[in-house]
């Protein structure tokens, strides 16, 4: 079953720990996003103040022009999976090494304008695409389901690839998201900003299973 993620966004300490004290331990996978102010201009912690519950595993979308340093902080700790940008700058290479010496796996975001081809000669070392449909550095954003054609794509091109989405998720488009061939939904702000964020996590998943469950019988 596709797997529903609590997304963290924080400016900073406080908003972070109030918001991992809300939803982070109401999922076994949530990830969290990290900007460097130039890459996305809205602040957020910074790699050294992440944390995460114990026995949580947490992906880090990592919103760096170059994001090797923040690589390299973030693998003090057994993060599950990095997920740097297609558009960023630097050594994909060198990201590749950091993460696979670390045993951590690597993903690559695309936004709305950038084509898988873009990363098609480096699939083979990629774990994770995530397609990315938001606003960087906020939470919300509108779910450009015009961009499931790149699931479609990726998926020809490495059918074992893991498939993330961020933005825009809600109760309304997840189904469509997971028949689309979602794997992984990063839930931000629909989540965050609910009165009760258990209950939401309940309902996407329950959603999510349902289109899956469809899935399986056509």
């Amino acid at each position: 079953m596709a797997a529903v993620c609590p997304a963290i966004l924080a400016a900073d300490e406080h908003i972070y720990q109030e918001e991992m004290e809300r939803v982070g331990g109401l999922a076994d996978r949530i990830q969290i996003d990290l900007t460097d102010g130039k890459f996305a201009q809205a602040p957020t912690v910074k790699p050294e103040q992440a944390w995460w519950p114990v026995g949580v595993r947490a992906d880090f979308h990592l919103m760096f022009e170059d994001p090797l340093p923040a690589v390299k902080t973030v693998l003090a700790h057994p993060a599950n999976l990095i997920i740097v940008h297609a558009e960023a700058k630097g050594s994909f290479n060198q990201v590749v090494n950091f993460c696979r010496q670390a045993d951590v796996k690597v993903g690559v975001a695309l936004l709305p304008a950038t084509p898988p081809e873009k990363i098609q000669p480096a699939l083979e070392l990629i774990d994770h695409v995530l397609i990315f449909s938001g606003n960087l550095g906020s939470y919300g954003g509108h779910s450009d389901l015009t961009l499931l054609h790149k699931v479609r794509d990726l998926k020809q091109l490495k059918a074992s690839l893991e498939i993330g989405w961020d933005g825009g998720i809600n109760d309304r488009n997840i189904q469509t998201l997971v028949k689309g061939g979602v794997d992984v939904l990063n839930v931000g702000g629909f989540i965050q900003n609910s009165d009760d964020p258990a209950q939401t996590i309940h309902n996407l998943r329950h959603l999510a299973k349902t289109a899956t469950d469809t899935l399986a019988t056509n």
